[in-house]
């Protein structure tokens, strides 16, 4: 049976199968080396709807055209996130009784933060649009990270320890982390 949709498949080291769509609707997936097609078929037709409606999103959202952020704007809004996300980032590695390196703040289209190996961190700052809470969630879970550079159990029980509605927020970000690109 074939996919109502095209898509591409790049192999790597990685331990799981995962999909993305992207900004202008292709479908991406990444499996491990040696991992059958058969299983990715069936991966794909287990997440059909998640495809088809995140497809779908991004054709929409393709069609309504953006009005781009003057350079002076986008510059306040970045220096905004860096001190919110500086004064949150320190507060909560005392809570959580790690360190990090430097803080940077981006404009990533498919990530709300990240953590490097050596510790530093990245946060989006179209975050700052979010409710609190959302950002609280971010920057635990790059902070977590600092604990456990992976996304298992014992990573989400250092979330939860910190902030024990994580879900709630995570939930958010799911559902409404696309508005946040329209919000200016």
């Amino acid at each position: 049976m074939k996919h109502p949709f095209s898509f591409d498949i790049t192999y790597s080291r990685r331990k799981t199968v995962a999909v993305q769509i992207t900004s202008d609707g292709k479908v991406k997936v990444r499996a491990p080396y040696g991992c059958p097609r058969s299983f990715i078929d069936s991966f794909l037709f287990q997440k059909e709807r998640w495809i088809l409606s995140h497809m779908e999103r991004a054709r929409r959202s393709a069609a309504s055209p953006r009005r781009p952020l003057p350079d002076s704007e986008r510059k306040r809004y970045m220096e905004t996130a860096r001190d919110i996300f500086t004064q949150k980032t320190a507060y909560y590695a005392r809570i959580m009784g790690v360190t990090y390196g430097r803080i940077t703040i981006r404009e990533q289209k498919t990530r709300w933060g990240s953590c490097s190996a050596a510790g530093n961190l990245n946060f989006n700052w179209r975050l700052i649009l979010a409710p609190e809470p959302v950002l609280d969630y971010v920057v635990v879970h790059e902070l977590a990270h600092r604990r456990e550079m992976n996304h298992s159990k014992a990573f989400y029980d250092v979330v939860e320890s910190v902030l024990p509605d994580y879900k709630e927020a995570r939930k958010w970000l799911r559902q409404n982390g696309d508005s946040l690109w329209s919000a200016v």
